[in-house]
């Protein structure tokens, strides 16, 4: 593997677009520690030490990188664009225009990638005004009196908002910048750096609360977690698609065997996320609508069943949306239907099965039991920091290092991004990572 690495940076053509990769990544990271302006970064920095995590913001904090507790100018972070692009990929089945537009290939594409900036700059402003109404009421840190923004005039709250925006703007174009001169997928590894930026604080936060051996342990199980999740990840149903001969003039075309891959992880990390942010839902509206001074009934269920993730009704209700959005996002991207239909066009078929309905019969047949053990997967990694909360005595910090949303991004960005590498240097007549 480190030979690896010696030929990808001893190329040329590569070894510029992994310099340029780690200069936006630079950038980023540093745009992440400026704060914006008319936040107090002292009094920001003292409720962070009060309380550094809060339930209700634990999944965009894990996205920022920590950024979004201190109002920085990137705090924000790519959970707009994420929220945009699943907002308009699950819209391509409602809108016959965005249908349209899916089919029409590269030029229908940038389509709707615009409209996803557009998308994601909406929901940025609307997302950078909930937590300044939050910072300027004193409710985005429970328990802290410190005023993090002292002037709360309009212009100075309209200025943050605008910055904050601004921000996602420019963490969108740098995404974009990595994708077209660097290496890998630009919002990805953004979302990567995030995580891994959260890794060394959330690790020593376990070894200075809980001591040595408990780390120790942690680390050991987080290695036979991302073990795990590699092997997994790679796994796939392959089934066996045939293409009839087929003569166009005087040449002949088709007759080839392929496969139709169909993974174990079909949905991603999609479905932990959707199941994430409506268990935090009514957490964010009992804060909104209720006294910051007082707490009713109602937040304190909400805070015992819902938010503290150790509790036996957040794991069910956790692990149950799990596999209802995995199923439920699986048959909205992976369509059965248009798949017969294209290979029923190009003159294909599954050995033994009859082109058109029989076809997509069988594919829905075995996505569904390819997507049973998929959900169960992905619902038993996504609550395995719930178990180990216990152990590390953080009842409610969703950002565990080793589990969950985090290492499943993790994984599947690190693999995407060495295959990335590998076939580049295959090109090259070099050996690749996986020999």
């Amino acid at each position: 593997m480190l030979s690896a690495f010696r030929s990808a940076l001893a190329t040329p053509d590569l070894r510029k677009k992994i310099l340029f990769t780690l200069g936006v990544v630079v950038v980023y990271r540093i745009g992440a520690a400026i704060p914006s302006p008319g936040v107090s970064y002292p009094n920001v920095q003292k409720c962070v030490g009060e309380v550094e995590q809060q339930g209700i913001y634990s999944l965009l904090n894990l996205f920022s990188g920590g950024a979004l507790l201190q109002l920085s100018i990137f705090s924000l972070g790519i959970m707009p664009y994420i929220t945009a692009s699943i907002i308009v990929q699950l819209l391509t089945v409602v809108i016959p225009r965005f249908e349209q537009l899916k089919k029409e290939g590269q030029s229908g594409q940038a389509k709707l990638t615009q409209y996803t900036r557009y998308l994601t700059m909406a929901l940025a402003v609307l997302q950078a005004t909930g937590i300044v109404a939050l910072a300027e009421r004193g409710l985005l840190f429970s328990g802290c009196t410190e005023d993090i923004i002292p002037d709360n005039s309009v212009f100075t709250l309209s200025l943050v908002v605008l910055t904050m925006t601004a921000g996602t703007a420019m963490i969108m174009w740098l995404g974009e910048l990595i994708t077209e001169r660097g290496v890998g997928n630009g919002m990805s590894l953004l979302i990567f750096l995030n995580i891994a930026a959260r890794i060394p604080v959330e690790g020593g936060n376990i070894l200075n609360t809980r001591g040595v051996e408990i780390f120790i342990v942690v680390c050991a199980c987080a290695l036979v977690i991302i073990a795990t999740v590699v092997f997994v990840e790679q796994g796939q149903r392959r089934i066996p698609v045939q293409y009839a001969k087929r003569m166009i003039g005087r040449r002949m075309y088709g007759g080839t065997s392929t496969y139709l891959p169909i993974k174990v992880n079909q949905a991603g990390v999609i479905p932990v996320i959707f199941g994430s942010s409506l268990l935090y839902l009514p957490d964010l509206l009992s804060r909104l609508v209720g006294d910051p001074n007082e707490s009713s009934a109602l937040q304190q269920f909400i805070q015992q069943n819902l938010v503290d993730q150790s509790s036996v009704l957040h794991i069910l209700m956790y692990f149950m949306l799990i596999i209802f959005f995995t199923y439920f996002y699986i048959t909205i991207t992976f369509n059965v239907d248009e798949r017969a239909d294209e290979m029923k066009k190009f003159g294909g078929f599954i050995p033994g099965i009859r082109p058109g309905r029989p076809t997509a019969e069988y594919l829905r047949f075995v996505l569904n039991r390819i997507t049973f053990p998929g959900s169960l997967y992905l619902g038993t990694v996504a609550i395995l920091p719930n178990f180990f909360l216990a152990l590390t005595g953080e009842g409610q910090n969703q950002n565990f290092p080793f589990g969950g949303t985090a290492v499943l991004i993790m994984v599947g960005v690190g693999l995407d991004t060495m295959k990335q590498i590998e076939s580049q240097l295959m090109q090259r007549n070099y050996e690749g990572f996986l020999r």
